[in-house]
């Protein structure tokens, strides 16, 4: 049996209910903090910023919520299997705050909105409930627990990036770092909860991004993933330097360029792309740079035209594919990964064979695939039926699965032969003989580990074979 490689970086299985912790010295009597989180990259980003801001008041972090002062869990609303997850956990919490009754435990991010009079009054499960666009406010509603009382703020907000708070990296390996551009999202997706928990788009100051990842840099990081929602709708508009000037704009395609232009050794990605956002610019951009790196996420739920206007992505199957072709065209060795809905909305099963013939044309290098999950609030649960059996979505999302697995086999067996760079990130997980590192299109290498060689360098690796989700080769110099 093939395995399926879903890991891509929008949203890694792997890293789910991972407890992050922050390798500082120990500072006496200092209270303890357990932030867990779930979802995509912004996510396990803002739990960074949540981090940096209770270190400031004196917090240090924890992987033992029974040592904890404050528990978060840092929350995700768009699969249903994540809320249960989130749920189970905090019943686990409140086991120890039962055992410990000064214990704070709060949900933050995009459950929080949805869900704060169930946790917090009908449920009664935690202390506090805080928004993605509040965690500034976390100092003080953790003081208003400590007086007894339950913590509310899930404000959103037009104006809130966290700009001028430098996170603190978590778990990090000291290679790879995650710089959130913009927040929110303006694209109103009838499946889609995230306008509704993170708020409309805006986009950070393109001065504060080049300066963390300067920052970065300087302290040795060597690879930089630049998050949004929709990158490709990055736009930022300021005052220019001089007083006669007209205002300066800056595009994704502009600040894209301006991080790559920091060092050529540092190694530069971007997540999520959206099909009609993204830009000629961009690609001649990427193909511009050598150390924007040939990889691009561009999700496309559906195959059939009809499909995805019901699903209001605001473009057809044949703007995607025109998309599809000048990637093809810009960048030929460019990976390209994707997101798959299975019975959506009164989807046909011509409108599947669409999807998958979708599939055949692209012959995606990765893609992360599940059935259809009516989440209260969207415009789907609204205004559409979710009207397609459950077995037909489990047998139209096997035969998804079963596609992408013979196409990311494909893609890997094609890299068999060549030598490729590659940035060390470490050991294998499997053993520590052997190092692992990334290409350029986001593929994972194992080979044998060497004296000369160390997490943060480069490396040319020749590809001798392959399984299903890693390439395995050796080093070529």
């Amino acid at each position: 049996m093939i395995d399926l490689q879903l890991a891509d970086k929008t949203h890694d299985e792997e890293r789910q209910g991972e407890a992050l912790i922050l390798e500082a010295p120990k500072v006496l009597n200092a209270r303890k903090l357990y932030i867990e989180s779930y979802g995509c990259q912004m996510n396990f980003a803002d739990s960074e910023i949540v981090a940096s801001i209770l270190l400031d008041q004196g917090f240090e972090t924890t992987g033992d919520y029974h040592e904890a002062d404050a528990i978060f869990i840092n929350t995700c609303s768009i699969r249903e299997n994540a809320e249960q997850r989130v749920r189970n956990r905090l019943s686990q919490f409140g086991i120890e705050k039962r055992r410990n009754p000064k214990l704070i435990v709060g949900v933050l991010g995009c459950m929080a909105e949805r869900l704060k009079s169930k946790f917090l009054e009908e449920e009664k499960l935690v202390d506090m409930v805080v928004g993605p666009d509040a965690y500034r406010d976390l100092p003080q509603l953790i003081e208003q627990v400590g007086e007894g009382q339950k913590a509310i703020n899930v404000l959103l907000s037009r104006e809130e990036t966290y700009a001028d708070i430098s996170p603190v990296r978590l778990n990090g390996n000291g290679i790879t770092a995650f710089i959130s551009i913009m927040r929110g999202c303006d694209n109103m997706c009838s499946f889609c909860v995230v306008p509704f928990t993170r708020g409309r788009e805006r986009s950070r100051d393109p001065h504060s991004i080049l300066a963390e990842a300067q920052d970065l840099f300087d302290r040795g990081y060597k690879e930089v993933t630049l998050l949004g929602q929709n990158v490709d709708s990055y736009k930022w508009k300021g005052a220019a330097e001089a007083e006669d000037s007209a205002e300066i704009m800056v595009n994704f395609a502009q600040l894209l360029e301006k991080v790559a232009l920091i060092s050529p050794d540092l190694r530069i990605r971007f997540s999520t792309s959206h099909p009609k956002d993204i830009t000629d610019e961009v690609l001649y951009t990427i193909k511009k740079y050598d150390n924007i790196c040939n990889n691009i996420h561009l999700p496309v739920q559906s195959g059939s035209s009809r499909v995805l206007d019901l699903m209001n992505r605001t473009y057809t199957r044949e703007w995607y594919i025109n998309r599809i072709n000048a990637i093809r065209n810009i960048i030929p060795d460019c990976a390209i990964s994707t997101d798959v809905i299975a019975g959506f909305c009164s989807e046909t099963e011509e409108e599947h064979q669409e999807t998958l013939s979708m599939m055949d044309y692209v012959g995606y290098d990765f893609a992360f695939c599940f059935s259809y999950s009516e989440r209260p609030g969207t415009l789907a649960a609204r205004k559409l039926e979710d009207d397609i059996p459950e077995e037909v979505k489990k047998r139209r999302l096997q035969e998804i699965l079963l596609k992408q697995q013979v196409s990311s086999l494909q893609r890997l067996q094609a890299s068999v032969g060549k030598k490729v760079r590659i940035l060390v990130e470490g050991f294998s997980k499997k053993s520590d003989q052997d190092l692992c590192g990334r290409n350029d299109q986001n593929a994972m290498i194992v080979f044998p580990a060497a004296e000369n060689i160390a997490p943060g360098q480069y490396v040319n690796v020749i590809i001798e074979r392959c399984t299903s989700a890693t390439l395995l080769g050796r080093i070529a110099d």
